[in-house]
């Protein structure tokens, strides 16, 4: 279920971004969407941390790069806040290119990580998955991740899915139907279904021909053979 929709009260959402013209394009997506609603705006670190302590949200959407952390990298802040607010959802958006540094940015337990070259409507599909306790990577993002090894590409599909969509997602790219895997698993097939969409949405997948593509760039499956996930 969207977590959104389901929302008896409206999501409570504050924006961070030393760009004006950024935040204001954030706050007017958001205010498209019944379901959200900006209750503070933060241009550093800490008027962030000031922000959120005076108005209690659910979700943050950060820069990753803005002024007032500890040090340059942005990971700082992200350790900090993740650290001081462990029950606010933490969407990342970054106009980051290197591949390292968004591998580490994923490490740090964030709940979406987006570049602005995305669309800005994917900032609600990602708002969508933070909230239901799930990490959301864009399509740039993912991108430039296949620049990396391919055991470290797998480590990325390892950190965005659940150790159960992670297997069906595996042995469907492997080749084995849905009702093979529910057998193999011992699950129902709408049960693998759902978490063969769910792989799908979180990873920004739209058909099975990208599925089965992705997985063998991002080294699931190499030459028809697939990692284990033990």
């Amino acid at each position: 279920m969207n977590p959104i929709a389901a929302a008896a009260t409206p999501v409570r959402t504050i924006i961070a971004d030393d760009h004006p013209l950024v935040l204001l394009a954030i706050e007017h997506l958001i205010g498209s969407y019944p379901g959200l609603q900006v209750v503070g705006r933060a241009t550093d670190v800490t008027e962030l941390f000031l922000e959120v302590d005076r108005s209690p949200c659910d979700l943050v959407l950060m820069d990753l790069y803005m002024p007032g952390g500890i040090d340059e990298s942005g990971f700082s802040a992200v350790r900090q806040f993740k650290a001081r607010y462990p029950n606010v959802a933490l969407v990342i958006l970054t106009m980051e290119t290197d591949a390292a540094t968004l591998r580490q940015v994923m490490s740090l337990g964030v709940n979406g990580l987006l570049s602005k070259r995305d669309r800005i409507d994917l900032i609600h599909v990602a708002a969508v998955m933070a909230l239901a306790h799930e990490c959301y990577v864009g399509p740039a993002v993912r991108t430039l991740l296949t620049e990396m090894s391919t055991s470290a590409q797998f480590d990325i599909v390892r950190a965005a899915l659940s150790r159960r969509e992670l297997e069906v997602f595996t042995q469907y790219a492997s080749g084995l139907g849905v009702t093979q895997i529910a057998e193999r698993l011992g699950r129902s097939v709408k049960t693998i279904s759902a978490q063969k969409c769910m792989a799908m949405r979180k990873l920004a997948l739209n058909s099975d021909a990208e599925l089965f593509r992705f997985a063998l760039e991002h080294g699931v499956v190499t030459n028809g053979r697939s990692w284990g996930w033990g």
